[in-house]
């Protein structure tokens, strides 16, 4: 029987990564927009409670603001007027929130440019915005009590959502706001990959990041977290992977099994993942189901060694790669730089100062790395090929997740955005 049972979980394995794998084209710099449509970045401004839009490419120039929370006011009468979702939303002020409310996490835009869809945290929902008017055109609540990062499918008609307090992630219908499906996770899911095929989702659960046992020792106190991968038609697991067993074997024992912003190659075969308190990343081989790699990266000798200190047990926390998939680009973001890892070597080329950079994204042309600096309000665009700052872009109030997405070519922003 268990002879059986080891022979069927390494087939699913092998199945699996084929799929994966064999599904996944090369990635290149992004094509022109469609017609009538034009490519932007969607910035979200977490404190502020707005998302600006920059160009994709070029000078990265903002071209407008939008309100993410155009219905504050009957959204904090809900929450005044229940108990319960009043004490979580105080708990993620001074929490998650370092002391402000987390408005704006993810946001993607809808495949006619039309709506912007966006998860907020401390009001523990979807909601998806008309671009032209500002007004809300559907809202989903979560189920608990905070909404987290999201990802989009590669047709844009579908939107994954974490329920970070629920252990659940939402699927939804970008254009209707309705359920489609959902599926259980470890504890705290955060992030969210779909497949380059769209035939299956990836989460990660990070578990307890708001406690001060932050000491490898207690590491086990943070909760069940790992990968779950799910069919992303079902939504029915297809595979659980548990990172501490995988750091065990490659002798990293004393390293947290919390995994943070992840990218896959381009033929999908390798996962680059960040953990927490540790300032570099790790190599995934999905079709071994290995750690392959890891690389250190250089701490700030400014940063406090006290891991109570950093911010949500981030010590590096953003990681994007070029279309051709010779590049890596990492936020060090307790250690107040970003830099672009060469993937062959893993060399690292400049450190670029950068303050609190909370994520690392692609421009539209593929040329260049996109971090924002929410300790700076502002955008930097770190090119590729040199690893040197191209430019940085001032936003909003603690700018965190970036998105490449679409507007309609004349469009602009709503008045009193």
């Amino acid at each position: 029987m268990a002879a059986s049972r080891t022979r069927h979980l390494c087939s699913l394995a092998a199945a699996l990564a084929l799929a994966v794998a064999g599904s996944a084209t090369a990635a290149s710099p992004a094509s022109a927009a469609p017609e009538g449509l034009r490519e932007v970045l969607f910035v979200g401004n977490n404190w502020d409670g707005t998302a600006d839009v920059i160009r994709s490419s070029g000078d990265f120039a903002r071209i407008g603001r939008i309100d993410v929370v155009p219905d504050k006011a009957a959204r904090m009468a809900e929450i005044n007027a229940d108990p319960i979702k009043w004490i979580y939303f105080q708990a993620i002020r001074n929490s998650v929130g370092e002391g402000h409310d987390q408005f704006t996490d993810d946001m993607y835009s809808t495949p006619d440019g039309r709506s912007v869809v966006v998860s907020r945290p401390s009001f523990a929902d979807v909601v998806s915005l008309d671009l032209a008017s500002g007004k809300v055109n559907w809202r989903f609540p979560v189920a608990g009590y905070r909404a987290d990062h999201m990802a989009v499918s590669p047709d844009g008609t579908r939107v994954a959502v974490s329920a970070s307090t629920a252990n659940t992630v939402h699927v939804l219908d970008i254009g209707t706001g309705r359920q489609l499906g959902s599926f259980a996770t470890g504890d705290k899911p955060h992030e969210n990959i779909f497949t380059a095929d769209g035939r299956y989702i990836w989460n990660m659960s990070i578990g307890d990041v708001n406690t001060a046992l932050d000491d490898p020792g207690w590491d086990w106190t943070k909760g069940d977290r790992h990968i779950t991968v799910v069919d992303a038609t079902t939504y029915k697991q297809v595979k659980v992977i548990d990172m501490r067993q995988r750091l065990d074997a490659f002798g990293l024992r004393n390293y947290s099994d919390a995994v943070r912003p992840a990218v896959f190659s381009p033929d999908e075969s390798k996962l680059y993942f960040q953990v927490s308190f540790f300032n570099g990343f790790l190599e995934y081989d999905v079709a071994t189901d290995k750690i392959t790699r890891m690389k250190t990266l250089p701490k700030n000798p400014a940063t406090s060694e006290d891991r109570t200190t950093w911010v949500n047990d981030s010590r590096h926390h953003g990681i994007s790669m070029n279309p051709a998939g010779t590049k890596l680009c990492v936020a060090g973001t307790m250690d107040d730089y970003a830099t672009v890892v060469d993937r062959a070597t893993l060399q690292e080329g400049p450190q670029v100062t950068a303050s609190k950079p909370y994520w690392a994204t692609v421009s539209g042309d593929g040329k260049d790395c996109i971090v924002s600096e929410s300790g700076a309000d502002q955008v930097t665009a770190i090119d590729f090929a040199t690893g040197r700052k191209v430019t940085s872009v001032p936003v909003g109030d603690h700018p965190q997740r970036v998105r490449l997405g679409h507007v309609q070519a004349d469009w602009s922003a709503p008045e009193g955005s």
